[in-house]
């Protein structure tokens, strides 16, 4: 009895640690830029990929550019507005067309925790629009309830100075008093960027060979 206790405790140790890990990001990375700072995320695909598909999209048609971090909440949220009331610059009719989408709830066992990526949305679960915030710190009572879709992969040092501003209180909302604005958004691909590297790393070898297979030929056929 001991031992199948052991087994068992083993087991659900085993099932413990891989349900735990973290899912795996895509190769897309997106840069938001502000006046305190860059912040670059990326995606769980196989977590949310209705959610993935919508906010990338908006990312790569200008949406995010001239909208704002419309709440700061310390320990808790950085909370982009809507594309849609947010931007300070018009839309287009592609860009309010992807805006105005709503999302089915891609509710999942990932856990909100600092840098989490997590939908907004109204008391409907399917109503998430391209509001969604960046966690500042664990919060356990959002799991299960609100679609998380990637995480922050660089820049958490200006989430701590937005974290630093100066807020205001409205409601249930804890906002900066001055706006952030997101000035400008671009994305890349992590597996381009290190084939880049690769094919110069061999673009110097052939050139190499190139050179010592002429230097052969010169000594050995004159």
């Amino acid at each position: 009895m001991r031992k199948l206790c052991w087994v068992c405790w083993a087991v659900a140790s085993l099932f413990v640690v891989v349900s735990s890990q973290e899912p795996e990001l895509s190769s897309a990375r997106v840069v938001f830029q502000t006046k305190y700072g860059d912040i670059e995320f990326g995606f769980y695909p196989s977590v949310a990929p209705k959610t993935v598909d919508h906010i990338f999209k908006l990312v790569r048609l200008g949406g995010y550019n001239t909208n704002h971090f419309f709440r700061v909440d310390k320990g808790f949220v950085a909370q982009v507005a809507d594309v849609a009331s947010g931007r300070l610059a018009p839309m287009n009719e592609e860009q309010r067309r992807e805006a105005e989408k709503t999302i089915v709830g891609e509710f999942s066992e990932v856990k909100h925790v600092r840098g989490i990526l997590s939908m907004g949305r109204y008391s409907d679960p399917n109503s998430a629009q391209s509001s969604f915030s960046m966690l500042l710190g664990d919060a356990p009572h959002l799991d299960g309830e609100y679609a998380i879709f990637g995480k922050v992969t660089k820049g958490d040092e200006t989430l701590r100075k937005l974290e630093q501003l100066p807020t205001r209180r409205e409601g249930i909302f804890v906002m900066p008093t001055e706006r952030i604005t997101i000035l400008s958004s671009y994305y890349y691909d992590t597996e381009m960027e290190s084939c880049e590297n690769e094919r110069s790393v061999l673009k110097r070898r052939l050139t190499a060979s190139a050179i010592e297979i002429e230097r052969q030929r010169m000594k050995c056929f004159p």
